[in-house]
């Protein structure tokens, strides 16, 4: 799933070059490292990229290996459920037999090969019965930003399976909880953050979306009759916009009894704001973490990030404390890191004047 508004890492995200798609540390983008990481399991031709029209000539630009019928672009958003629903119509035409996993193409994860192990698994646990698999983070911290999912007994492994990942059974989904109650969680050991990634045959999601969600079900049949095909873009044109704006979790995996939590036993990050880049990038002795030719006096706990492409002069601070200073060839961002999820806020009220629109 490569989809996104390009709000939360502004001004280096754009409307039409969003987090996936950007190089924020390292060589390649998020997308780009998504898709080497599952390289080792999936050939190229059974990878797809859901994305939207904006996008869709970027991604391909970024994936050029990639068959270019395997870029699939979404009319309009309509969040995760229409993704999950749209990508297994395409997934299901080719086999009926599939087993898909769903990813979203913008996490850092470090632990490549851990990574592969988990998915591995999930990927035999799934093609054996009806369970829709979901891999849960274990919290590192009392994180608000992230759902949760409460687990219950540890699953045994089938018949003739060997697997490294744990399995749980899945009790409940949790929203985004208040600091209190994160910790909670975390003290309890019996919660994982919601990590967004699933994995599934064609068979089992198909069926979930006909006992939970009988119209995207209905839809998914009709995008499956035409996919791969010239037809199926008319189709999306004419019926996405129709959609319900659901994600997967409220529309189908709240509500499913056969969900499965597999244990992510590797490093994961979901990078949602420009203050979690301090986490990945070296820090000096007074908290600052820079991308970028700067030079400080006084300056403590900062985060300086320089994306221009030329006339890369120092950036010099004196004094200043906690903050997000970013800038790139026609823009600058200044925020408090406490103010870091208002960015998206700021970019909507820049999509409103003339004057700023260009910079969306």
């Amino acid at each position: 799933m490569a989809g996104g508004r390009g709000e939360r890492f502004w001004p280096v995200s754009r409307e039409k070059m969003p987090k996936h798609l950007i190089t924020l540390f390292g060589k390649r983008s998020f997308l780009q490292q998504a898709v080497d990481r599952v390289l080792p399991l999936a050939p190229l031709d059974n990878i797809l990229v859901i994305t939207n029209a904006a996008q869709a000539a970027a991604v391909r630009k970024q994936l050029p290996k990639l068959p270019a019928g395997n870029v699939i672009a979404e009319p309009v958003g309509r969040d995760t459920c229409a993704a999950v629903a749209l990508g297994a119509a395409v997934a299901g035409q080719r086999s009926t037999s599939a087993v898909m996993a769903v990813l979203p193409a913008d996490h850092v994860i470090a632990e490549e090969k851990k990574f592969q192990r988990v998915l591995a698994d999930c990927f035999d646990l799934a093609g054996r019965g009806q369970v829709m698999v979901t891999i849960g983070i274990k919290p590192t911290e009392p994180a608000t930003g992230y759902g949760y999912i409460r687990v219950g007994n540890v699953l045994p492994a089938p018949s003739g399976a060997s697997y490294e990942t744990v399995f749980y059974k899945a009790e409940q989904f949790v929203e985004k909880p208040h600091f209190d109650r994160a910790q909670e969680y975390v003290n309890s050991g019996n919660y994982r953050w919601n990590a967004g990634m699933f994995v599934w045959s064609f068979v089992t999601i198909t069926q979930g979306l006909e006992k939970h969600q009988p119209e995207l079900a209905a839809a998914c049949r009709r995008w499956f009759e035409a996919a791969g095909t010239p037809k199926l873009d008319k189709i999306l044109a004419k019926e996405y916009p129709a959609l319900p704006k659901i994600s997967i979790d409220y529309a189908l995996m709240e509500h499913a009894q056969n969900v499965v939590v597999a244990d992510g036993s590797f490093a994961w990050d979901d990078l949602g704001s420009w203050t979690a880049l301090g986490r990945h990038l070296p820090a000096d002795a007074a908290g600052n973490c820079a991308a970028a030719d700067f030079i400080q006096v006084g300056a403590e706990g900062n985060i300086i990030f320089d994306a221009r492409t030329k006339n890369r002069t120092p950036i010099a601070v004196a004094g200043l404390r906690n903050c997000i200073l970013v800038q790139t060839d026609d823009a600058v961002l200044l925020a408090h890191k406490s103010q870091a999820q208002r960015v998206k806020d700021l970019v909507r009220k820049m999509a409103e004047d003339k004057k700023y629109r260009k910079l969306v």
